[in-house]
């Protein structure tokens, strides 16, 4: 203990060197007494590792003060963020001793113990987390500092353990930093969850990496040397350095692109880090370095993503373009300022003035205040939070140039509900970069999209299949909620249609399913559980029913034509598909519409059955 002792002295007097240029002596002397008193309540406690516990709450405070640079409260509450949770100490004497922020900042990242909790614990601590950026941004920072801890002495824990604390991280926590712009936590956060989820996955990868790092050693050193003297020549003076991408990074490359690791692209990246003279703006300094590179090496034609002018969510900014290096290979480099490194690592916390937290908390509220209330179903809010926070993010544009910031593999309709949800709710069709398109169509970044819409149209269930969105789920799950529920379901067999004759059966979920009389499903239930077998009346509303009729017919000049003119303009419907094949004149004709009733069903087959030639006009139903 004696050993243990100094190591926490020298510790918790690290943390308050780091501190010393930037606080008060007040605020030194206050975060002195934290500290005392979490070494005081936690001092009989151990972790798993053996070790006295108070080196987990000073590890935090580390993290707090060094890695995301908070003030003075921010790092009180690391150090007491567990003594409410683990000792008998209340929030109320946290409040006495350090007032009310650092009550506040200890209360948020504290776990509530409930009897009985409104969906789960793991849920009802995320939701409490996230309605407290309503107030101070700094809980959140806490709480990832307290989840970077937890995940770098992992190993500590049983496997169980290490999969539920790695799939949290994975899920919501890696998501939230990235959001938050701290690039440098989320990428930590996310390969210590690979390694402990999927050791081996991850060991394969790192060593892959390992390997090819040294295998391109050589070339790559010699592409960096060849673009800082390009630049010199230009009178241009930068630090260039090529980075390798994570384990995690290259893991969910290979699954998305579907490569292995030798066949991945872009495993990697050139960072051009270059300082802006006095009155000489960063973008003006990227263009010139973009410039005197294209004189010197290759450009790939559409290689350009500029995220100075059209920022990531998360506030990155940097100029990307790929080069062709001499050894053969396009190579992705990044051109970024000084403060555009230092924002990437530090987000929301890289400028410490009061405006530019209050910047980040507004851009916060409203989504995190809706994510936090929205449904009941703990699965669907981490679900939400996941699709608001998601890593990556596309930029795309209306026609009039105004930039639309979508979650990546976005569609059509998640762009229309982007923009206004009444947009999204009557959107029919779209153009795409001037092609015409599905609302279903997926987005990629530099698209221009615009929509098209018709009042007849409204949501769709299906829609949900077909939009990545917060936004855009979140409405069309209200509105398909807002509609009234119909008492019964269609039976996949036989699908029947309104004035049919039908008969209902109860099915063990209390729902009843409609049948066909002459259905060979509800034959045999009618046969083994008669007494659930109910009348049912099927009558016509509204809703269109997707009926397949086939016609045959000899073949002759005008009839596709009449065929079409009797469907749609002497009966006003909607063809979905029409399919025609002839074989020595004999004409099969393959339709599907809608219908409202078998009653209209049956007059449309009485009128196409009196188009000249036609010889047969029949419904079939699939399966």
């Amino acid at each position: 203990m004696e050993n243990y002792d100094k190591l926490i002295e020298e510790r918790a007097q690290e943390v308050f060197d780091l501190m010393r240029p930037r606080v008060t002596d007040s605020e030194m002397e206050a975060m002195r007494r934290a500290f005392a008193l979490a070494r005081e309540k936690h001092a009989s406690q151990k972790r798993k590792t053996g070790e006295p516990y108070i080196l987990h709450p000073i590890a935090v405070a580390r993290i707090a003060a060094d890695e995301l640079q908070l003030g003075a409260e921010a790092v009180m509450a690391a150090f007491l963020h567990d003594v409410v949770e683990d000792t008998d100490t209340t929030i109320d004497d946290i409040r006495k001793a350090f007032g009310e922020d650092v009550a506040f900042l200890v209360r948020v990242v504290t776990k509530e113990k409930k009897e009985r909790y409104e969906e789960s614990k793991q849920v009802d601590n995320y939701r409490q987390m996230l309605g407290a950026v309503e107030y101070d941004i700094r809980a959140l920072l806490v709480k990832l500092a307290d989840r970077l801890h937890n995940m770098r002495t992992l190993s500590s824990m049983r496997p169980d353990k290490q999969m539920k604390i790695a799939g949290e991280t994975d899920y919501f926590y890696a998501p939230l930093a990235n959001r938050l712009g701290l690039y440098h936590v989320k990428t930590e956060l996310e390969n210590l969850s690979l390694r402990f989820r999927c050791p081996h996955e991850y060991a394969e990868i790192d060593e892959a990496i390992k390997r090819d790092e040294a295998a391109q050693h050589d070339r790559l050193a010699r592409f960096c040397k060849q673009i800082k003297e390009t630049l010199s020549e230009a009178g241009i003076d930068v630090t260039v350095y090529v980075e390798y991408r994570k384990p995690y990074s290259v893991w969910r490359k290979m699954r998305k692109y579907g490569d292995d690791f030798n066949h991945l692209k872009y495993r990697h990246f050139t960072e051009v880090i270059f300082t802006c003279p006095p009155g000489v703006s960063e973008k003006d300094m990227a263009l010139r370095c973009y410039s005197v590179l294209t004189n010197r090496f290759k450009e790939k034609p559409g290689g350009i993503v500029n995220y100075i002018d059209s920022p990531k969510e998360n506030g990155y900014q940097s100029f990307h373009v790929k080069l062709l290096a001499d050894f053969g290979r396009w190579q992705e480099v990044h051109l970024s300022s000084k403060r555009m490194i230092r924002a990437s690592q530090l987000g929301c916390v890289a400028e410490q003035e009061e405006d530019n937290i209050h910047r980040w908390i507004e851009k916060f509220k409203g989504v995190l205040r809706d994510v936090a209330q929205q449904g009941k179903d703990g699965t669907s809010f981490i679900d939400n939070v996941v699709a608001a926070f998601y890593n990556d993010d596309i930029m795309t544009f209306t026609p009039k140039g105004k930039p639309v910031v979508l979650p990546q593999r976005s569609t059509v309709l998640d762009f229309a509900y982007e923009v206004h949800s009444r947009l999204g709710e009557k959107a029919k069709y779209a153009r795409v970069n001037g092609y015409l398109s599905s609302v279903k169509a997926p987005l990629h970044r530099g698209d221009v999209v615009e929509i098209f819409t018709d009042e007849s149209v409204h949501p769709q269930k299906d829609w949900l299949d077909s939009v990545v969105s917060y936004k855009a789920r979140k409405a069309i799950r209200n509105y398909l909620a807002r509609q009234p529920k119909k008492p019964y379901k269609r039976c996949d067999c036989c699908h029947p249609i309104p004035s049919e004759e039908v008969i209902g059966f109860r099915e063990r979920t209390g729902e009843i399913m409609l049948h066909k009389r002459d259905c060979p499903i509800v034959i045999r239930l009618a046969s083994q559980w008669g007494d659930s077998i109910e009348s049912v009346e099927f009558l016509p509303d509204e809703t269109l029913y997707p009926v397949t009729i086939v016609v045959k017919a000899v073949d002759r000049y005008h009839l596709f034509i009449d065929l079409v003119d009797c469907i749609t303009n002497r009966l006003h419907l909607t063809i979905n598909s029409f399919n025609t094949d002839t074989v020595d004149s004999i004409v099969t004709c393959r339709i599907s519409l809608g219908v409202h009733s078998a009653a209209e069903l049956d007059t449309i087959i009485q009128n196409i059955s009196s188009i000249e030639g036609v010889d047969e006009v029949k419904r079939i139903v699939a399966g």
